[in-house]
């Protein structure tokens, strides 16, 4: 006969442990007030548009240092460097040149051809290269996103920037173009400046938008180059709009949409204050105002569209 044993009954262990508390239950409503009340805020949440605007005051110094580092390395895997920046608008120049002035004859309506076309090309390219450049200035800058906290602007901002500094620095080279077209310095090239300091707001405002449009659609980027070749065959980049509009050959909408075409606007601006024979009759009515007017809606605008997005950079 087997016995069996019955196995002692198991005793609960006794500690000295406090039993866990509960936690408390909050409402959302309560728990936006606890935060405030302790003076927390949401992670990444978009500021005010005045303390943005003062936030990307502060980062003025990273902005400068960062377009320049963008523009020294731009070529730097080239052999000729830096000479890139001249060479490029430059070439650029020579195909229209070949194409438009001489197997599409466009010269023979033009005085001063030459310097007409460089002209139009350096300045077209400055839009351009803003425009482009602000449809990489999130996505092509994620790690930096999302690792850092920074007003977002910040990249953009000084990657018209840099354009800027190319632009200046292949000028150079546009004047010696201009002196040896016998286009002498005259006072008249100081109304460059204003010119290009409304272009550089209207680039940086058309780059935010960009690069906003672009962070959430990456396909932006791919459709960028065909608006922007045919953005600039309405520009009068390779052909005088003046002489297009003149007798009613052209509807009267679409000469008020040349006339009024931004692009159009600076690199006439530009014309006019290099060029000897390119006269103010040959300017668009009110052309300084509607410099101002494009420079003013595209900056700010542009500014406050981008803003509007800040807290959704770098997400998803």
């Amino acid at each position: 006969m087997v016995s069996q044993t019955t196995a002692p009954p198991t005793i609960p262990a006794v500690t000295d442990a406090a039993p866990t508390p509960l936690l408390p239950v909050y409402e959302p409503g309560e728990l936006a007030a606890l935060a405030a009340r302790h003076g927390l805020t949401v992670s990444g949440a978009r500021p005010t548009l005045g303390a943005y605007v003062r936030q990307l005051w502060g980062r003025r110094h990273f902005i400068t240092a960062f377009a320049t580092a963008k523009l020294t390395a731009q070529y730097s895997q080239a052999k000729l460097g830096q000479i890139w920046q001249i060479m490029t608008p430059l070439l650029n120049a020579t195909v229209y040149y070949f194409i438009f002035g001489i197997l599409m004859n466009t010269k023979k309506n033009v005085e001063d051809f030459v310097p007409f076309l460089v002209t139009g090309v350096f300045i077209w390219t400055f839009t351009a290269s803003s425009i482009t450049a602000g449809t990489r200035a999130i996505s092509g800058n994620l790690g930096l996103v999302r690792a850092l906290h920074f007003p977002r602007a910040s990249l953009p901002v000084a990657l018209a920037l840099q354009q800027l500094q190319q632009l200046l620095f292949s000028l150079g080279a546009l004047v010696l173009i201009l002196i040896g077209f016998g286009q002498f310095p005259r006072p008249s090239w100081l109304l460059a400046i204003p010119a290009l300091i409304l272009q550089a707001v209207f680039n940086t405002g058309l780059s935010m938008v960009v690069a906003r449009l672009a962070a959430r659609t990456p396909d932006i980027a791919q459709l960028t180059p065909f608006v922007l070749r045919t953005w600039m065959y309405a520009s009068g980049v390779m052909w005088s709009i003046d002489k297009l509009l003149k007798g009613d050959r052209v509807p009267h909408f679409v000469k008020v949409a040349l006339e009024c075409n931004p692009a159009a606007v600076f690199i006439d601006l530009m014309r006019f204050a290099l060029i000897d024979s390119f006269s103010g009759a040959q300017l668009p009515p009110h052309v300084w105002a509607v410099a101002a007017g494009w420079a003013l809606v595209c900056g700010v605008g542009g500014f406050v569209y981008f803003w509007k997005a800040e807290e959704l950079y770098g997400r998803g």
